[in-house]
């Protein structure tokens, strides 16, 4: 099955990108917006074969391509993705192009830049979730940081230059120590195949530092409490896009290096440290869950939701069940949709009002009745309603806990009340009431280009809510190997 579709995936964006930068100044603004456009629907488009001919009950990787990169080391172009990974690769795609029609009217300055930023960031991301050469992935991984650190700090806020250091320094102490665990790893094995490492008999001794390695690298990215702090302020300051592709595709990130390294790499490890992943999972959905409620600003509020819908992710995955690690991976591809359209309805705000706080809103459904249809929505699904993709992961991973432990369950299924709490009373006090002041008086509703975004995040978070087997029919049989091979001892 070897097609080149992963290598377009990764570099016809990133091309893409190239293409829209030689455009230059603002005077070619217009065709720069156009070319990305174009660049981001044929990086999406390229991905859709990678779901036609998937096959759902093949062991193993698809798509695979390999060629010799630094012999010398045993590198390698090696690429391939599972059930597991292919989801992602098209959810990074599809948000992609929302991010391009999202910035169409909104960014007026370094247009060329901005878009191309995306386009680059959106190959890099794919190369992560298709590299199965440790060397390869870390070169992708830490190239990411590149883009996302220049969105925030070029077109962010009055803050944007502290935000942007701080991510960037998060992420890239983490990363040190990612690095390390990874040439532990090749000195052990001679190799940098991703797969090998899998099969490897490792002592616990070094298991337990490797898993403590990834730990920092992945707890950063996801974010887990206490490495938390970078993502609010990241958000607070992040353009609507790059608020869009922070919480839909960077923050899984480091959900995936749990799946694609901690687990199988160091399963004994995975095991006997899983108390301690658990607690903080169950920290980030309930305390967090409590720090939302209290935010005055609206970014800030969502920005919080998606570190407490994050613990859900760490906490299903840690419970070693097929049910748990198929609903983080639900909620995963859910948040992406749902946390992207919650920043992209703020941006919307944002850009008529210039405020994001929740008191200078109120009564917006008199000027804005369809924008404010949409918004209940994805309120709602980021509450974990039924019937939309944002209750699906949540509730699979409840009923993994129950069968888990109920206590841990019981604790996890607080965040549904208090996810309904802070969305819907923060939806309350910007959408309903009385027109608050002459700015909300004046609001227009959405126009076209914002309709066509907020609709397809909307069928999207339907369509996982109402029938979410494709999705998991998808992933079941590379969950199932995982998990067999996690829940088999690797000590000699």
């Amino acid at each position: 099955m070897s097609n080149h579709l992963l290598s377009l995936a990764i570099w016809l964006p990133i091309a893409a990108g190239v293409i829209v930068l030689l455009t230059g100044s603002d005077r070619n603004a217009p065709l720069a917006r156009m070319l990305a456009l174009v660049g981001a629907l044929a990086g999406f488009l390229v991905t859709i074969p990678l779901w036609a001919a998937f096959d759902p009950a093949y062991v193993g990787m698809q798509f695979v391509e390999f060629s010799n990169w630094i012999p010398r080391f045993d590198i390698n172009y090696h690429l391939g993705v599972d059930g597991i990974s292919m989801l992602f690769v098209i959810l990074n795609a599809f948000v992609t192009v929302i991010v391009v029609i999202a910035g169409w009217e909104v960014i007026g300055k370094k247009v060329a830049q901005y878009n191309a930023a995306f386009l680059i960031m959106s190959g890099l991301m794919n190369g992560i979730f298709a590299s199965l050469d440790g060397v390869l992935f870390y070169v992708f991984f830490e190239a990411s940081l590149i883009p996302m650190y220049l969105i925030i700090g070029v077109w962010g806020g009055p803050n944007r230059v502290y935000a942007a250091f701080k991510f960037f320094l998060y992420t890239l102490f983490g990363s040190l120590l990612f690095l390390l665990a990874l040439i532990y790893l090749f000195v052990h094995s001679g190799t940098f195949s991703i797969l090998d490492w899998h099969q490897l008999s490792i002592p616990l001794g070094a298991q337990i530092w490797i898993f403590l390695a990834f730990l920092i690298a992945f707890a950063v990215k996801v974010p887990m409490w206490p490495v938390h702090t970078w993502l609010p302020d990241a958000h607070v300051e992040a353009p609507t896009g790059g608020s869009i592709v922070l919480a839909a595709i960077a923050l899984k990130l480091g959900a995936y290096g749990f799946i694609r390294f901690s687990l199988p790499i160091a399963p004994d490890a995975s095991h006997q440290l899983s108390g301690l992943i658990i607690a903080l999972s169950l920290i980030a959905v309930v305390y967090i869950g409590f720090v939302a409620l209290v935010q005055a600003d609206m970014k800030k509020l969502v920005a919080y939701s998606s570190i407490a819908h994050m613990g859900f992710v760490t906490l299903g995955f840690f419970m070693f069940s097929a049910l748990g690690v198929e609903g983080a991976l639900v909620q995963m591809i859910s948040h992406g949709f749902v946390s992207g359209a919650m920043f992209f309805c703020i941006g919307v705000m944002y850009d008529r009002v210039h405020s994001r706080q929740i008191a200078d809103y109120g009564g917006v459904v008199n000027t804005m009745p369809k924008f404010a249809a949409l918004f209940m929505l994805f309120s709602m699904a980021n509450a974990g309603l039924p019937a939309t993709s944002g209750f699906v992961g949540e509730f699979m991973v409840i009923l993994g806990a129950v069968k888990f432990n109920f206590w841990i369950a019981f604790a996890a299924a607080t965040s549904l009340i208090l996810g309904a709490a802070y969305s819907l009373w923060m939806y309350k006090r910007v959408i309903f009431g009385e027109v608050a002041n002459p700015h909300v008086a004046e609001l227009s509703d959405i126009n076209k280009r914002e309709f066509l975004i907020l609709g397809a995040l909307a069928l999207c978070t339907l369509w996982m809510g109402l029938y979410p087997q494709p999705f998991t029919d998808v992933m079941h049989t590379s969950v199932n190997e995982l998990i067999n091979h996690v829940n088999t001892p690797k000590i000699q």
